[in-house]
C-alpha cells in the first residue's frame, strides 16, 4: 500500500517536516509522483525496524492474516541459542545459518550467501547490540512453519550498526511467504520497544524468561482496541 507523507509521519510518530527531511536526505525510501512523495508501507515498516524508529502498531497490521503465526510460536520453532560462535560478521552469520531449522532440501550455503549479499547493501544492525539479518529482502523458503531464531553470540562482533555498537544479539526470520515475513517483523519491532524484553535480551536470559516476556507482550497486543 502507498502512503502519503502525512500518513507515514503519523505512523512513525514524527512530524511531517521531519519525515520530509529524511526523504530529501536520501535516508528514507520514497518515490515522487505529481509533485508529491509517496512511501511503500512494507518498505516503511522494514526501514523503521532497521533504524530503531518506534512506529504506531497500526503500521504492518494490514499484513496480518486471519490466523497469523504468533511471535512466541515462531520463536519456539526457530529456537533461542546461547554462546553462538563468531568473531566476525561473516563467521557469526555462518553459525546462525548452521542453526536455522531448515530441511535437508535447503542449501545452507545459498542461504548464507543471500544473507551476506543483503549485508553488503548496508548493515542490518538496528542499534543497542541487536541485528535482524535480512530485513529488506525477506528470507522466504518452502517451510511448514514460520521461524524466528534468536542467537546470543559468544562475543560481540563489529556489525556497522548505526550507533557504532558491536552486535551480540541476532534475530533471523525464515518464512514461507512475504506476508508472513512482514507480519512477524511488525510484531518483533513492537516487542523490541518493550523495556522488559530489552532487559531480557541484554541479560542473555534463559529461553523460558524470554518466551515469558514475549507472551506478556502478545497479551498486551491482544488487549489493544481493534487487535
Amino acid at each position: 500500500m502507498e502512503l502519503s507523507t502525512r500518513d507515514a509521519a503519523r505512523l512513525l510518530r514524527v512530524s511531517e517536516a521531519e519525515l520530509l527531511r529524511w526523504i530529501r536526505a536520501g535516508e528514507l525510501p520514497a518515490h515522487r509522483s505529481r509533485e508529491r512523495y509517496w512511501l511503500n508501507e512494507s518498505e516503511l515498516l522494514e526501514w523503521a525496524a532497521e533504524r530503531g524508529v518506534a512506529p504506531d502498531p497500526e503500521l504492518g497490521s494490514r499484513w496480518e492474516s486471519a490466523a497469523p503465526t504468533s511471535l512466541s510460536a515462531a520463536l519456539e520453532v526457530g529456537g533461542i541459542h546461547h554462546g553462538v560462535p563468531g568473531g566476525t560478521k561473516e563467521a557469526a552469520l555462518q553459525a546462525v545459518v548452521e542453526r536455522l531449522p531448515l530441511g535437508p532440501d535447503h542449501d545452507r550455503e545459498f542461504v548464507l550467501q543471500v544473507l551476506l549479499a543483503r549485508e553488503a547493501l548496508g548493515s542490518t544492525g538496528i542499534g543497542d547490540g541487536i541485528a535482524i539479518p535480512h530485513v529488506r529482502n525477506p528470507l522466504v523458503l518452502r517451510l511448514d512453519s514460520t521461524a524466528l531464531m534468536l542467537c546470543f553470540l559468544a562475543e560481540p562482533v563489529e556489525y556497522g550498526s548505526l550507533d557504532g555498537r558491536s552486535v551480540d544479539v541476532l534475530f533471523t526470520l525464515v518464512t514461507p511467504s512475504v506476508r508472513a515475513h512482514l507480519h512477524l517483523l511488525s510484531r518483533l519491532s513492537y516487542a523490541l520497544r518493550d523495556g522488559g524484553f530489552r532487559q531480557a535480551l541484554r541479560a542473555a536470559a534463559s529461553a523460558e524468561w524470554i518466551l515469558a516476556e514475549v507472551r506478556r507482550i502478545e497479551t498486551t497486543l491482544a488487549e489493544r482496541p481493534g487487535a
